[in-house]
Order: C-alpha cells, then sequence, then structure tokens
C-alpha cells in the first residue's frame, strides 16, 4: 500500500513542520505529525510514536530528530513488503547524504556543536539560541529533502 503526497502542498508542509516546531514540538514530532496524517496516522499518534526521537534520541545527541522524523514519514509511505523494503532504505539513504550534504551531519551533537545530554552541553545551546536558530532550519531542511523524495 503507497499513499500519494499531494505536491500541491509543498510549501504549506515545510512551512507546517517548522511552524509546529517553533511552537513547541520537538524536531521528530514537528516532521512526522505534519506528514503523517497523510499518511494515514492521526497526529495524536504521530506526537507520541516521535517523542522519544527529539534531540537526536532523547537528547543524546546522536541522529538529529528531524532525520529521524523523516525516516519515519518514508517508512510510513513504503515499508510494506519485503520488496518495498530495499526501495525504503535506498530513500532513507538517499535522505541522509542529502541532509548531510546541507548541513555536514546527520548527528544532533555534531550538528549543534554541543551535546545536549550534558549540562554544560544544553546550557551552551540555550545560551547561543541554536534551538531557535538552527534547529528550525534543520527542520526546514528534513521537511524540504522529504519533498523531494515523496
Amino acid at each position: 500500500m503507497s499513499f500519494s503526497i499531494d505536491k500541491g502542498k509543498t510549501a504549506n508542509r515545510v512551512e507546517m513542520a517548522v511552524c509546529c516546531f517553533k511552537e513547541g514540538l520537538s524536531c521528530s514530532q514537528a516532521i512526522l505529525s505534519t506528514y503523517g496524517q497523510v499518511l494515514g496516522i492521526d497526529k495524536v499518534t504521530a506526537l507520541k510514536i516521535s517523542a522519544p526521537f527529539g534531540g537526536g534520541m532523547a537528547r543524546m545527541g546522536e541522529t538529529c530528530g528531524a532525520v529521524t522524523g523523516a525516516f519515519m514519514v518514508i517508512g510510513l509511505k513504503y515499508a510494506v513488503s519485503k520488496e518495498e523494503k530495499e526501495k525504503l532504505y535506498g530513500l532513507i539513504n538517499k535522505f541522509a547524504e542529502k541532509f548531510k550534504s546541507k548541513n555536514g551531519s546527520i548527528l544532533c551533537k555534531e550538528l549543534l556543536g554541543y551535546n545536549i545530554g550534558t549540562a554544560e552541553g544544553m546550557k551552551a545551546v540555550r545560551e547561543k539560541g541554536l534551538i531557535d536558530t538552527l534547529c528550525p532550519k534543520l527542520v526546514r531542511d528534513a521537511a524540504e529533502i522529504l519533498e523531494e523524495i515523496l
């Protein structure tokens, strides 16, 4: 089963994802809640599923939440059968390469330059305003790449 994404609403979805992040959702929640509804998952379920992935997996600084949110979206669209899984993995790798080429990494601690899993790292990120400046850009980049891939 494959769901369709209306290409005419691209800008709206990208802006919606960024807006959701700015309104307080985590990066992973902003992406999955925006795209999940189009792919058959209700907003509350999307928020619950994606909640642990913000801050690079529960603030561990690992894979960026915007990236993991996008991976979940791609999975919702393509991962049903064994054959589709191969396509899925190819698309995930394509997404990751595009994100890396725009941002240098897919790892939260590398993107932010600090490990937000530590009190010192979180303090530095907050003092520098990175959650308000860099993170919305990362959500936007993830959404724009999703639009290309989907």
